[in-house]
């Protein structure tokens, strides 16, 4: 079984950066500088940003479905960095932190939920693909509860 998570599509939060303070506040969006290397995770990169990085913080539907599932909550994204692709391999901004992993089916309800500690993701990620129920997973910090990444089921065959 293989995996592939993705960062965000930059284009979505692009506007975000050209918006003064008045209309960020508008847009429920605060501009941050991190002030160190680690706790401003970009959902783009799939990186935390480095100290002295612009960032926004800003709402995000991370579960767009129409079931009681459905999920927002803040996220970071810096300006002008690519989206990531990772297949069969973890995104850094995993490393060192533990995960809820919340496999949903198609249809977009819950179907199995796994706690992974810190540096043990893979293995949860495997035995929640392992249920054919689950269609893809969806990735949050455990402990600040922010949407981090999508796991989806990848097939390298059909590339």
């Amino acid at each position: 079984m293989t995996y592939r998570i993705r960062g965000l599509d930059p284009a979505r939060f692009l506007p975000l950066f050209d918006l003064d303070e008045v209309e960020l506040k508008r847009a429920e969006t605060v501009r941050v500088t991190a002030d160190a290397d680690r706790g401003f995770p970009c959902r783009v990169s799939l990186e935390d940003a480095r100290a002295g990085d612009t960032l926004v913080l800003t709402n995000y539907v991370s579960h767009d479905v129409a079931t009681p599932y459905r999920t927002a909550y803040a996220i970071y994204v810096r300006e002008g960095v690519a989206p990531a692709d990772y297949v069969d391999q973890l995104p850094p901004v995993f490393a060192g932190r533990p995960l809820s992993l919340r496999g949903f089916g198609a249809d977009g309800m819950l179907k199995e939920a796994r706690l992974a500690a810190a540096d043990a993701a893979e293995p949860a990620i495997l035995d929640l693909l392992a249920n054919d129920e689950v269609a893809y997973i969806d990735a949050h910090n455990a402990a600040h509860g922010c949407f981090a990444a999508r796991i989806e089921r990848y097939d390298s065959a059909l590339v």
